[in-house]
């Protein structure tokens, strides 16, 4: 990851990467999975996603697009994002943290948060959780003014139409209703677990059937 190439997009560029239905209530009824959380099966066969764990921001017949919310962004931290954006980081009240959102532009940002924040550009993926992604909302978390719970992405993850449909049938996946507890607690290393045994899973079990695979 270039550090010096951080940036945050805009409202028409969140439009263009994000897909959902406008018509959609998060996909539960209509057979798209916007607004729940996708879980990176041990069979999961590309290395880059390997126990990841991701929200989905949006999911329609055109595609998909998601964020990674269980891998740390080793080499920047939030009050150096901030001082590249040149935003004042003197006093930062809520350090939040930031994280490799996916593959794909890893340069540009996106904040998930609690929907107590809004913008004009905040895109509202389900009834508790927004997306948005501008400099404003970035300073207001500095200045302590920002959402109640939030997490900063840098990428994200892409499928193409039916791709993610077609993983999900390979058992590339599982997915799970997203709750705000599992969503932004800080406490990474074991969140994949986690949203496994929200299943109703063992998380070692998928492990052994792994090493049996």
């Amino acid at each position: 990851m270039d550090c010096d190439q951080v940036m945050i997009m805009g409202p028409d560029n969140i439009s263009d990467n994000a897909t959902k239905d406008d018509g959609s209530d998060g996909g539960r009824d209509d057979g798209y999975l916007t607004g729940q959380l996708l879980i990176a099966m041990p069979t999961m066969g590309d290395p880059r996603f390997a126990r990841t764990v991701i929200y989905l921001c949006a999911h329609s017949a055109d595609g998909a697009m998601g964020l990674v919310v269980n891998k740390q962004a080793d080499e920047i931290d939030f009050p150096e994002l901030l001082s590249q954006l040149e935003i004042e980081t003197e006093g930062v009240q809520s350090p939040i943290p930031v994280l490799v959102g996916g593959p794909v532009e890893t340069g540009r940002g996106f904040v998930l948060h609690s929907l107590d924040y809004r913008q004009d550009s905040t895109l509202e993926v389900s009834e508790d959780v927004g997306l948005t992604a501008t400099v404003d909302i970035l300073r207001s978390i500095a200045e302590g003014a920002g959402p109640a719970r939030s997490l900063l992405t840098l990428g994200y993850a892409g499928w193409s139409a039916g791709q993610l449909d077609d993983e999900i049938q390979a058992n590339g996946w599982l997915n799970v209703s997203a709750d705000a507890s599992l969503l932004f607690d800080g406490d990474l290393s074991d969140k994949w677990d986690r949203a496994v045994r929200k299943v109703g899973i063992d998380p070692s079990f998928l492990s052994a059937e792994a090493g049996h695979a």
